[in-house]
């Protein structure tokens, strides 16, 4: 027999329909009769006849006609919404698409293939959770994880067998650490901290994000340091690979005792309360989602919920978003910065292999790598590079000659972040800890949230700067004092305005930064009557961070559509030819400005070019090219070959474009 699932006035309701021939409008007067028969004064109606309303599927809120078929028109367990009409939309319904976030979510045909990712605690990578969190993946333990769980969740038996007092499994938590609770209630201890602890506020996490956070959670308990049984364990990944998404607050952790709140929310879903979001359902009441899918409530066992919701891992895989983010746009910044310095007509001569070889950090001897795979005029000669040879300018602004130096430390710091990342990802976040080889149980603090904490205010400010050199260029590029184009590279100036506005939203969005760059891990506050008395405030530094990168994003997304629109100045000279490729990427999705036009949607475009790392594709395979042709590129420097450049050097060799090597 189909059955739907019902929303009415806050009120989630399950419909079984005996008959596939009633109509969408009996559907929704058994609804609200449902409904009335709930309400002690009826909802405030005398009778089903008297209520007029239409009814719209949860999931994309399509209206439905009311003479259709409930057959014909919906699919069995599908939810639809009830609105009456004259009521405002009800404050405990949420839109199956979270405002402002993008759900990739593939839709795989019965009997097709799907991709596990088999988890050990050991081996996950940032971009492994990253794919996970775009449900690119289903999730499956190791053999070697299941008996390690296994092994784990008999020294948990063992004792609530024996009656031995230990944290979280046999007392109270923080303050009431020393209450004993009795074996009775062990059960229900573990139920009122899940329920307790979900005091989260905000906006929910993305479907995305919690996909991320949860499997990153599944990663922990794999390690077979928390107690979870084998069983418990195995209906945490169905409802992953269900995509059956908890609600999760964005905000309420300090990050220490780990992310209590925002897993505990996760944890509360999972045991079949609170609300929870499907691609089939949107959201709805968790245990009707979970219904949906075929799968029951968690029934937690002694320390289970306690295992589900103590550690890092709200920070950490938020954390990890960031980290990929940042490398990416880290990488493309180079490409935007590249295409710049030929509409500005800047010189190579700052990136010769000499110079940097003698500061050799990694970063920025790869920039530097970059900007000569992607301008060396013996590999791509550019016309525009050829038509200011001889030009009287010896060096460039800082903005575009400092580039490697600049740019470059941001990619060591992504590095550094990075390796921090990849550690606590495979890290146990538990207390206490089970140490099965041992027997026992050990209180500890690895839930401090510290590491990833400080790594990620790091991160901020590391990325950041590269909005700060970006918009500097923007400025450039925008100023005809400094780029010798038309003022805000547009025709008729005065008339028109061009890029004079989006040069201040660029700069609004460094602002911005700068403030969002303040450390928020330098913060402590004592919690839990001074039993947790310093935490690390690590979820606000992974929130911050990706909103720092995002502004990073859409700073280089403006500078790529100047620098674009600077080189139409400069037709018909064409620049190099992976920057033509840049350049023809660009102009798929916006195209020049003749005159004055809304902008905001050519800066989005823009920014998913990067945010989809398009230029960084149509750029690599000729970057990499350069790099199989010049490896090994370096040579020692001696002070001869210091004294033949100094001795060669005119007035114009500051913008001589030739082979760098040369001597």
């Amino acid at each position: 027999m189909p059955r739907y699932t019902v929303h009415v006035r806050g009120e989630w309701l399950a419909v079984p329909c005996q008959n596939c021939t009633n109509t969408i409008s009996w559907l929704g007067k058994e609804a609200v009769r449902r409904y009335m028969k709930n309400k002690p004064d009826n909802g405030g109606f005398t009778s089903v006849e008297e209520v007029k309303f239409y009814v719209r599927r949860c999931k994309g809120l399509g209206l439905l006609d009311l003479d259709d078929t409930v057959e014909d028109a919906l699919e069995d367990n599908e939810f639809v919404e009830v609105v009456i009409e004259g009521d405002i939309m009800s404050p405990d319904f949420i839109p199956s698409q979270p405002e402002g976030q993008l759900y990739i979510y593939p839709k795989l045909k019965y009997g097709s293939f799907v991709q596990y990712i088999s988890l050990d605690g050991n081996s996950l990578t940032t971009e492994d959770l990253v794919n996970l969190g775009k449900g690119l993946y289903k999730i499956k333990l190791t053999p070697e994880a299941e008996a390690k769980v296994k092994r784990s969740r008999e020294v948990i038996e063992r004792i609530v067998k024996e009656q031995t007092v230990v944290y979280g499994i046999t007392t109270g938590f923080g303050k009431f650490a020393r209450t004993v609770i009795p074996n009775s209630k062990l059960r229900e201890l573990q139920v009122n901290l899940v329920r307790s602890h979900s005091a989260g506020v905000g906006k929910p996490l993305s479907p995305e994000r919690s996909r991320m956070l949860l499997a990153l959670r599944i990663n922990v308990l794999a390690k077979g340091y928390s107690g979870i049984s084998l069983e418990t364990l195995q209906q945490v990944i169905e409802a992953f690979n269900a995509s059956c998404l908890p609600y999760i607050p964005e905000k309420g952790t300090v990050g220490a005792s780990g992310d209590l709140a925002p897993l505990s929310h996760l944890a509360l879903g999972l045991i079949g309360e609170g609300k929870m979001w499907s691609p089939k359902s949107g959201w709805a009441d968790a245990k009707y989602v979970l219904e949906a899918h075929g799968l029951k409530p968690i029934t937690l066992k002694p320390k289970e919920g306690l295992a589900l919701i103590n550690g890092t891992q709200m920070i950490t895989s938020l954390g990890c978003e960031a980290v990929e983010r940042a490398s990416a746009i880290a990488r493309q910044a180079d490409i935007v910065a590249a295409l710049t310095l030929e509409v500005l007509k800047g010189t190579t001569r700052a990136f010769d292999t000499d110079i940097h070889a003698v500061r050799p950090h990694r970063g920025q001897t790869e920039v530097a790598f970059r900007f000569r795979s992607l301008l060396d005029s013996d590999h791509h000669p550019s016309e525009i590079a050829e038509s200011h040879r001889f030009c009287d300018r010896v060096q460039d602004a800082y903005t575009m000659r400092c580039c490697p130096q600049v740019h470059g430390v941001v990619n060591d710091t992504i590095t550094f972040v990075k390796d921090i990342m990849m550690t606590e990802i495979n890290s146990a976040t538990d207390n206490p800890m089970v140490f099965a080889q041992r027997a026992e149980t050990i209180s500890g603090g690895n839930f401090h949230g510290e590491y990833p904490a400080k790594a990620l205010d790091y991160l901020a400010i590391g990325v950041h700067e590269l909005a700060a050199i970006s918009e500097r260029r923007i400025e450039r590029l925008c100023n005809p004092s400094l780029s010798e184009l038309p003022a805000f590279l547009v025709t008729e100036g005065g008339l028109n305005s061009g890029f004079m506005i989006a040069h201040c939203t660029a700069a609004a969005l460094v602002s911005e930064n700068k403030a969002l760059c303040h450390p928020s891990s330098v913060d402590s506050l004592s919690t839990s009557a001074a039993t947790e008395d310093h935490v690390s405030m690590g979820g606000w530094a992974a929130r911050k961070a990706l909103r720092v990168i995002e502004h990073v994003e859409q700073v280089l997304a403006i500078e790529l559509l100047a620098a674009c629109q600077g080189i139409e100045f400069l037709r018909p000279l064409r620049t190099a030819t992976p920057l033509e490729k840049v350049y023809d990427l660009v102009r798929s999705v916006v195209r020049p400005w003749l005159k004055d036009r809304f902008m905001a949607p050519d800066i989005e475009a823009a920014h998913r070019l990067l945010v989809e790392q398009k230029v960084w594709e149509v750029a690599e395979p000729y970057i990499e090219k350069y790099r199989r042709e010049h490896i090994p590129e370096s040579r020692p420097v001696s002070p001869t070959a210091f004294t033949v450049r100094s001795l060669a050097v005119n007035t114009c060799v500051g913008h001589d474009h030739s082979h760098q090597d040369e001597l």
